[in-house]
């Protein structure tokens, strides 16, 4: 390597380093200013009934609070758009929510075995498991996915997840139930392709995002009071009976 290419390599690494600690101050200025927020919020509640009727949907200081109190592991305090100079897919907390990321494990749907897809008696072998850095969809099929981040729900909170905008232009669609009050675990994703050729989604970037709901008062049932059959799930799980 000459010494010109020497200093080009030498160059980037320094620019490149240089952009990691912009956006690690970027995520502490964020991180304080959450802090702040939710200080000057609590300060101007006088009682846990008033702090509860203040908002349905929680904002991103609230969120902040939450999650410093383990609702999201692990969990990012701005949102990340780039890494190591390249563009992703954008995760980490938002205005009134939080964009998860997806895991690098799928489970990528096929009917070559002419496999019935029964809820009440689900056959693994209507799945082909994949891992690596992206997945391609077959066309007008789906996978199953699931989030990087764990989730531990609080009882007064239920959580909406929506797909990310990005992929919804692609004609990617993110499906997922509520996370219900005291549900603990990975959330598991379905995720279609509605168009007529493969389409591709990306490990450890963002897919969907979730919102937080806080009700007025305690459910007296939640997820983890019925004993949910889907609690504590640490890896993509399929349908159960």
């Amino acid at each position: 390597m000459t010494e010109q290419e020497w200093q080009a390599r030498e160059r980037s690494l320094i620019e490149t380093n240089n952009r990691e600690l912009e956006r690690r101050r970027e995520a502490e200025r964020r991180l304080l200013e959450l802090e702040r927020q939710h200080r000057i919020y609590r300060e101007g509640c006088s009682s846990l009934l008033e702090r509860r009727a203040h908002n349905a949907m929680l904002a991103d200081f609230q969120i902040h609070a939450r999650c410093m109190e383990g609702m999201i592991t692990p969990y990012e305090a701005a949102q990340v758009s780039e890494e190591d100079g390249h563009r992703v897919i954008s995760y980490g907390i938002s205005s009134y929510g939080y964009d998860a990321r997806l895991a690098n494990e799928f489970k990528i749907f096929t009917n070559v075995r002419g496999a019935l897809v029964d809820p009440k008696n689900f056959n693994p072998g209507c799945f082909i498991e994949h891992t690596g850095d992206y997945c391609d969809i077959p066309p007008n099929s789906f996978i199953l996915g699931r989030t990087v981040e764990e989730f531990n729900i609080p009882r007064d909170i239920l959580a909406v997840c929506l797909g990310k905008s990005t992929y919804a232009r692609c004609g990617v669609v993110a499906n997922v139930t509520p996370l219900e009050p005291e549900w603990r675990g990975v959330v598991t994703l379905e995720l279609s392709n509605t168009t007529p050729c493969p389409a591709r989604v990306y490990a450890n970037e963002g897919v969907i995002q979730v919102i937080f709901l806080r009700a007025s008062e305690f459910c007296s049932t939640s997820y983890l009071d019925r004993k949910g059959k889907y609690q504590d799930q640490k890896d993509l799980t399929l349908a159960r009976l």
